[in-house]
């Protein structure tokens, strides 16, 4: 049973695990009252996790990816060492920044011990090189990741360039532009014109394929992060899985349903203009690319929108998301194999049309390229469906209540050893820095109180190593997975202040220790 002191006051330092997360209490709020928040359970922004799964032609829904984790804003970690972290600690969860993940005190007690405030065991490379300095500040928010360059807003979505589109569009100026220069040799120079239009014009169908991905999340109240045109075609970055399977399947097919009406639309231009002429091979060509991005998207397997919607409907036959990811993620990856081969096979064996291919240079080499690249694109994306679905299924056991320290209040101008003392004596591992009234002010990192030599702390100030608390800093108690990771890195800190949605303290979250919660949950088996 979870409890949280109310008189403002630490309790006593007994073992007992169902009140060490009690601290002081927060008086009711008055003109002195610093503002709170107590993040909801919102949409999350994910790297925690970025969903960018991209695939050949255009994406579908990237509804979650592991290297979502990568790119997210990170907050950084507190430096201080869980109680049960294991050898895979320095690794941190995604939507955590990794700063500090050693130099803190390695306890056998969760949530506080006697050892608090007691310089670390001896750290390793990694430790030494993540290790904070102890400067008093908040730690500064990592940029967002480049997107590319940016094109402009739809429907409140930033659209997004990135620098690989502009070598694609070079490749396909120059293919088209050969081709051109067979069916229109009058056109000259002037084809490559022609080609870069075409290119554009691609592109502008692969963002109507995007778009309507965006739509369908929008219209399920799921937050996209962004559209971004790459090097294969497009990503739709949806930030949160559909609740449901019917939503999985809705969400992936309106992309290639999207790509073949667009197709129907230029064949039906197509027959109203006269063929043999620039508008007619414009059109032929564009039609033909939607119909082969619509037909490749709806193969069966992840990351490509057929795959999600099979995994849809394992979803719905076994009632578990996470069988529906692994079916569709081994269908990927054999996908993936058997474009490695197949497609080199088909282009020689002319059923592709060998005569065109010879004709814009494609020989032996340039398909195994061609087939090497689409294949590895498939693969990694399948293998990264499959991490992402392991670290949602993990997620619920991250939890703000089970991962905070206990706490005790202590005066600006109290010495650091004097602090640690009463930190001891109750059984915690966190300092809370209060006012006259008990209105908490800041907290004292514990990065920084490693760094003070055990000498000087009879003289040095708890005021001198805490971080003043913002809006960000203050976490319900209630938070979990998603919810709590979205809250840390919306707001990156080493320690953050928990609190009941009472208003009444519950304790100090570490970032770090959020890391190797994380950690050791992905660590064992789904």
């Amino acid at each position: 049973m979870d409890e949280s002191g109310g008189s403002g006051q630490p309790r006593s330092g007994d073992d007992n695990p169902a009140g060490h997360h009690a601290a002081p209490t927060n008086p009711a709020p008055d003109a002195t009252t610093p503002p709170r928040q107590h993040p909801t359970a919102e949409p999350p922004h994910p790297d925690t996790e970025k969903h960018e799964e991209p695939e050949a032609g255009t994406t579908g829904p990237a509804s979650g990816s592991a290297d979502d984790s990568a790119d997210a804003a990170q907050g950084p970690g507190a430096g201080a060492t869980a109680p049960d972290a294991d050898a895979d600690a320095e690794h941190p969860a995604p939507g955590i920044r990794d700063e500090a993940t050693g130099g803190a005190p390695r306890g056998d007690r969760p949530h506080g011990g006697p050892d608090f405030g007691k310089a670390p065991a001896p750290a390793g490379d990694h430790e030494r090189a993540h290790a904070h300095s102890g400067a008093k500040g908040p730690a500064p928010e990592r940029p967002e990741p480049g997107g590319g360059l940016l094109m402009g807003r739809l429907f409140g979505v930033p659209v997004y360039v990135a620098p690989s589109w502009f070598l694609v569009a070079a490749l396909i100026t120059w293919v088209f532009g050969g081709q051109l220069e067979r069916v229109l040799p009058e056109l000259g120079a002037a084809r490559y014109l022609v080609s870069l239009f075409f290119a554009v014009a691609f592109y502008a169908s692969v963002l109507v394929h995007e778009l309507a991905h965006t739509v369908a999340a929008i219209r399920f109240k799921l937050p996209v992060r962004r559209i971004q045109l790459q090097f294969f075609g497009g990503v739709s970055e949806i930030e949160k899985e559909a609740e449901t399977p019917g939503r999985e399947f809705v969400l992936a097919f309106v992309g290639p349903l999207l790509s073949l009406v667009l197709a129907g639309v230029f064949y039906i231009a197509m027959l109203a203009v006269e063929p043999g002429t620039v508008p007619g091979v414009l059109l032929a060509g564009l039609m033909i690319s939607n119909l082969i991005v619509a037909v490749f998207n709806l193969l069966p397997g992840l990351p490509l929108d057929g795959g999600r919607m099979l995994r849809a409907v394992v979803w719905k036959i076994t009632g578990k998301p996470m069988s529906g990811t692994i079916a569709a993620a081994w269908v990927g990856r054999a996908l993936a194999v058997s474009v490695l081969i197949g497609l080199p096979l088909l282009t020689q064996s002319g059923l592709l049309g060998s005569d065109a291919v010879d004709n814009v240079g494609m020989d032996t080499v340039m398909d195994a390229l061609l087939a090497a690249i689409l294949a590895a694109i498939i693969w990694t994306g399948a293998g990264n469906s499959l991490r992402v679905a392991r670290l949602r299924e993990h997620l619920p056991e991250l939890r703000a209540r089970t991962l905070t320290r206990r706490a005790v209040p202590v005066q600006a101008d109290t010495p650091l050893s004097e602090a640690l003392r009463r930190a001891n004596e109750a059984g915690a591992r966190a300092l809370v820095v209060v006012d006259a009234d008990g209105t908490p002010t800041s907290l004292v990192r514990e990065a920084a109180i490693v760094g003070v030599p055990e000498h000087r702390r009879p003289w040095v100030a708890v005021s001198g190593l805490a971080q003043e608390l913002t809006d960000g800093m203050w976490v319900s108690a209630e938070l979990a997975g998603e919810d709590l990771l979205e809250a840390l890195r919306a707001h990156p800190a080493t320690e953050y202040l928990v609190v009941e949605d009472t208003g009444e303290i519950y304790g100090v979250l570490s970032a770090a220790d959020v890391e190797r919660a994380f950690v050791k949950a992905m660590a064992r088996p789904s």
